[in-house]
Parts: C-alpha cells; structure tokens; sequence
C-alpha cells in the first residue's frame, strides 16, 4: 500500500496552527514507526505540484515540469490514441478569469459549473476556429476538453492546483517558447465573449466562461512506460485539495480527522499485521515519503514505548 495525501501541510500559518492542534493518531504513530525515505524536491513555483510529480512516477510518465503527459494519458484511457499513438496532447478547462486592479486571477477552489450540453457548445464553436492551427478537440467531461496538437508537444504548462484562486501573471509569463498558444487562446478569448451560452449563463448570474486553462501537456514517450512491476498500489486521498485552495483551515482541518480515521488507520493496520506501506505527504513545495522497514532492536524498544514522531520534515513541504 502506498498512501499518497497531496496538501498535507502548508505554510499559511493559520494552517501549520491548525495541524498543530489536530490529534491525528494514526498518522502519528504511522511517522513514529516508519522510516524516512525519498524526498521529491522542489518550491512552490514550479509548474507541476509535487504530488503529480509522485503520482506520475508511480504510472511511469515522464515527469519534466509542467510536461508531464496527463491528457496524453487520458486519451489512452478514453480510447483516443488512434489519433496519434504518441501525439501530443493537452487538457483545455473552461475558467472564469476576474482582473483586478493589479492582479487577474481565476476562481478557485473549484472551476466554473458548466453542464455538458452547455460546455459541449462551447467546445464545437472553438474546436472549429483551432483547426486552422493544426488542433482538434475531444469532448473528455464538462469541466475539461482533449486538445490534440504538436503546439503542445514541448509547450510546459502550469497544473490547474497551481493557478485556481492565484494571481495568473507569473504563470502566464514562464515561458518564451508560449507565444503561439497564448496567441491563440487571445483569439478563443474574443469567441467566448459573445457566445450564447455566456449570454444565457450571464442572464442567470452564473460566472461566464471567458478563458481556458491550457494544462497537462505533452506526450507519452515510445513505447509508453510502464509503472515498475514491484510498486506499490497507489491511493491518493483527495479529501485535503478543496479546502486548501480555498484558504479554508477549519474544513482542512476536519477532512485531515476524516482521513487519518479511515486511510491512515488503514495504512497503520496494514504496518501492525506485518505488511510494509509507503506513505508520502506532499506540500506545495516539496514531497517526503516514509517507509516501512525491518526494525531492529533499538527501533523496536521505541515503537514498544511510543516514540514520539518527528513532525519537523513537515515544515519543508
């Protein structure tokens, strides 16, 4: 079992208090009994979270910032490929970008509510206007479209966990090499202005769809990679994402109650009956991973009086 838990610590200071405060048993005895292991290193400006960096290695997808193949990915999985076996590809998300006086951002935590016959109109009008710049589109769900394209073959993107509810700017800016999408998304942006569905969604109050999130770009290598034979079955708790985008720590703080009850002590069940799970707690910054190991007599007496875990690697996430 590896137990994958993306924001688990975060460097708000309403946050490290309000971790500081919670009980969390389980995930306590689970940093006391098991040992340090690999760090996935990094800051928070880079274009791919650490927890998809984790979760990409344990798939066997390249992991380059900010291309690392999730739509290619996909298309596998939605039976795409026939496309382009190993075509470049990138996920497109309708957005609601607000300017202010000196920031734009794009709501958060979540994206806008878009129902499928309204995202699927969206997507035709649009998916016609890139064609002339060698793009096609796939209908994937509501709140995320395919883009099929060798712009976005080597065109780094920034995953939407980075930029909901941030100042869009720095992100836009990162790369040179993006003229061509942005380009592009500036001529989509005026499409998306005068369309009947932001009209209808605007007569209701529902925010307008007048942007698009470009994110997981890239392309699977050939042939694809396979996640290593001996890993362990990944689960990644997603209980921890919303409420921490949102800046909201006291339902942070009951989703991480909820989860050390249930995954967490599960992972613990697993170490006492002799098994050997991985966990890895990510931040905005970086991901630490502990793992089980054979104890030795030192490591033993410990465990048998309670050591108390080490909660300082926390504070680099």
């Amino acid at each position: 079992m590896h137990l994958l838990i993306p924001y688990a610590y975060g460097h708000d200071e309403a946050c490290r208090q309000a971790f500081h405060r919670l009980p969390l048993p389980a995930l306590r005895k689970l940093l006391a009994r098991l040992q340090p292991g690999a760090v996935e290193a990094g800051d928070e400006w880079s274009l791919s979270p650490p927890h998809e960096r984790v979760h990409a290695r344990a798939l066997g997808l390249p992991g380059a910032d900010g291309l690392i193949p999730w739509a290619a990915w996909q298309a596998g999985h939605a039976r795409l490929q026939h496309v382009a076996p190993h075509g470049a590809w990138g996920y497109l998300s309708p957005s609601h970008w607000q300017a202010g006086m000196d920031r734009l951002t794009m709501g958060g935590p979540g994206l806008p509510e878009l129902d499928e016959a309204e995202s699927r109109a969206l997507m035709d009008t649009l998916a016609a206007f890139v064609q002339q710049d060698g793009v096609t589109l796939h209908f994937d769900r509501a709140d995320r479209w395919l883009a099929h394209g060798e712009l976005l073959r080597e065109l780094p993107s920034a995953s939407l966990d980075r930029v909901l509810g941030q100042d869009l700017e720095p992100w836009i800016s990162r790369h040179s090499g993006a003229e061509a999408w942005r380009r592009l998304q500036s001529e989509l942006q005026m499409l998306l202005y005068s369309h009947p569905v932001n009209d209808a969604r605007a007569a209701r109050g529902a925010p307008v769809i007048n942007s698009l999130w470009l994110h997981g770009t890239g392309s699977l290598p050939e042939p694809s990679k396979a996640a290593p034979a001996d890993a362990a079955p990944l689960t990644m708790a997603g209980q921890l994402r919303e409420p921490a985008l949102a800046g909201d720590w006291q339902a942070w703080g009951q989703a991480w109650q909820e989860l050390d009850a249930t995954l967490c002590a599960e992972a613990l069940d697993v170490l006492q009956r002799g098994g050997t799970p991985q966990l890895t707690l990510c931040g905005q910054r970086q991901a630490r991973t502990w793992v089980a190991q054979p104890a030795g007599l030192t490591r033993r007496i410990k465990t048998l009086f309670g050591a108390a875990p080490d909660l300082r690697p926390l504070e680099q996430l």
